[in-house]
């Protein structure tokens, strides 16, 4: 699966499905380590997407009359 093309969204649902599969599928050694490299890059995807939200988010906030976004 090309994660390049996974929106915020499917990313998230694919790195639910990984952990699901990790915890209850029982796979073996090399697919385990295969899974948790994807999921890995998932969580380093995910993350940069929300942190660029949150800045567009403080941008168009601090232009306004709104308060910051405030973690």
């Amino acid at each position: 699966m090309n994660k390049k093309q996974l929106n915020f969204e499917k990313s998230l649902k694919r790195l639910e499905g990984i952990v699901s599969k990790i915890e209850n599928v029982d796979p073996d050694l090399d697919k385990a380590l295969a899974l948790f490299a994807e999921g890995v890059e998932l969580v380093k995807s995910c993350s940069a997407k929300l942190s660029e939200t949150k800045k567009k988010i403080e941008i168009i906030t601090s232009s306004g009359k709104t308060e910051p976004f405030k973690e």
